[in-house]
């Protein structure tokens, strides 16, 4: 893990080996996150908030873009140590739950490779088991999320999984798309492991034709900090983990 860095006004990111945390400054006092990477990162998290010179219980939200391992990992370690809310896709959430299992991705010749080596990672890591965690606020397209520093967009992204979503922050252009988009290189690629291919590809698109996007908060890779817009128009997701 590195050090955290501001990525745009009022967000941080914490980056992660797997899965990034983006940390966001509450107009109200406190924080929000996005996402949570894989089992035991919770300290991590906790340690970046009290450089921002926040205590356990400022952290407020936790938004969870999908339901893998890497993005919803640490929720359940975070909320017993901070009392924070879990909001999430609705179509997702009993997988956070716990209640439903998860949906299978049918991953590509390319795909399957890097899989394996991911999967090897954690081994290596020796990870803590996951622990599910409950939603208090199923999130869908169309949901605005209160308490932030502007309104805030959700949009309603499947493909990567059946429930997954991004945040869309108009008002100072920055979007979290979950792993609908990563960044490979600086070139924005369709995240890979997809329930199904061609509606993510779908959901990338509609992200890639959003107008007040200067700044992409990838979960994979570095964040897309200018010419987002172009950076974007230029992928070709279709094309993308063949």
């Amino acid at each position: 893990m590195d050090s955290l860095t501001q990525v745009a006004p009022h967000v941080w990111q914490l980056p992660f080996a797997v899965g990034h945390v983006h940390v966001v400054a509450l107009p109200a006092g406190g924080y929000a996150a996005v996402d949570t990477p894989v089992p035991g990162s919770a300290p991590a998290i906790l340690d970046a908030l009290a450089r921002l010179g926040a205590r356990p219980h400022d952290l407020r939200q936790i938004v969870l873009t999908h339901s893998h391992i890497d993005h919803m990992g640490s929720a359940a370690d975070l909320v017993e140590a901070t009392g924070a809310r879990v909001l999430a896709g609705a179509a997702d959430a009993p997988v956070i739950r716990g209640t439903a299992p998860e949906p299978q991705a049918e991953p590509t010749p390319a795909e399957r490779e890097l899989h394996e080596q991911i999967m090897e990672g954690f081994a290596a890591a020796g990870l803590p088991p996951l622990r599910h965690v409950g939603v208090d606020v199923e999130l869908r397209d169309g949901d605005t999320l209160d308490g932030w520093p502007e309104p805030v967009r959700v949009l309603h992204v499947p493909g990567h999984t059946p429930g997954g979503i991004a945040l869309h922050l108009p008002g100072s252009r920055v979007l979290f798309p979950g792993d609908i988009i990563g960044n490979v290189g600086g070139r924005a690629v369709l995240g890979p492991f997809n329930v199904d291919r061609a509606r993510a590809v779908a959901s990338f698109r509609r992200l890639a034709a959003l107008e007040d996007v200067d700044t992409v908060c990838v979960p994979h890779g570095e964040p897309i900090l200018t010419g987002a817009r172009k950076v974007l128009a230029a992928a070709s997701p279709e094309e993308d983990w063949l």
